[in-house]
């Protein structure tokens, strides 16, 4: 049976736990080759022996996605190897502090944003001519319900997402009349280490797992999807179109 994403190269980034994790096995089972970033050497090393035990395949880069340099050099071997990537998975995120504002730090500020939007910044410059190169390119971001309901107390999380949401929307755009197609994805209250973190009395058995979450981000990723500059919102499994405050 012929896969839906066979022979298309899938970048995932934050692969190494979570909904990046179960997002890089899903898409690796729908047929696709995944290169699998993240900070942790031991968890990419997990998810080739998942991928692999699924009959799929898989290129490991341990990445730090604040080397921007790094980021650069990851698309220049992706033009050497494959000459064109099909599939940005854009996951990785940090939560960063829970606190009142004014006893955030700005560096520590600083440093949730450079993962949650910087380096995404950097991801869609450098992956944007190889999405082009493909016939149908597709690049999905991980998004939170805290950047439009500005949620108290973890505000550089909240800022940071409403900011990737802008930047997805305004590249979805920018290349409208491509092939390219660029949308968001929020997952919602999930089983995951970051949701523990933020919720610790909060018992994990009511949650979705990320492989729950994960079915439904792979049609995102699939060359018959054609929607653009959209929202999908897991928890109520509704297809969104943004629109200016009421």
């Amino acid at each position: 049976m012929t896969k839906p994403l066979a022979d298309r190269i899938a970048l995932v980034t934050g692969a190494s736990r979570g909904i990046g994790y179960a997002t890089a096995i899903a898409l690796a089972k729908a047929g696709a080759h995944i290169v699998a970033t993240a900070r942790t050497q031991g968890g990419l090393e997990e998810l080739d022996d998942a991928i692999r035990k699924e009959g799929g395949s898989a290129t490991l880069v341990p990445l730090n996605l604040t080397d921007s340099d790094g980021i650069a050099r990851l698309g220049a071997g992706l033009h050497e190897r494959y000459g064109k990537l099909d599939i940005l998975v854009g996951n990785a995120g940090v939560l960063g502090p829970s606190s009142p504002i004014g006893h955030i730090e700005l560096k520590t500020f600083n440093d949730v944003m450079a993962v949650n939007v910087s380096a995404n910044f950097q991801l869609i410059r450098c992956m944007e001519p190889l999405l082009k190169q493909s016939d149908a390119g597709r690049a999905v971001f991980i998004t939170s319900g805290a950047a439009n309901k500005a949620t108290a107390y973890v505000s550089p999380y909240a800022a940071s997402k409403a900011a990737l949401e802008t930047l997805a929307r305004a590249w979805a755009q920018e290349t409208a009349n491509t092939k390219l197609r660029v949308n968001l994805f929020n997952p919602g209250p999930i089983r995951t280490r970051m949701r523990a973190t933020l919720m610790p009395g909060e018992d994990p058995a009511t949650l979705d797992t990320p492989e729950q979450v994960a079915e439904f981000i792979v049609p995102l990723c699939a060359p018959d999807w054609t929607e653009t500059g959209k929202f999908y919102d897991y928890k109520t499994r509704t297809l969104m179109s943004f629109r200016a405050p009421a």
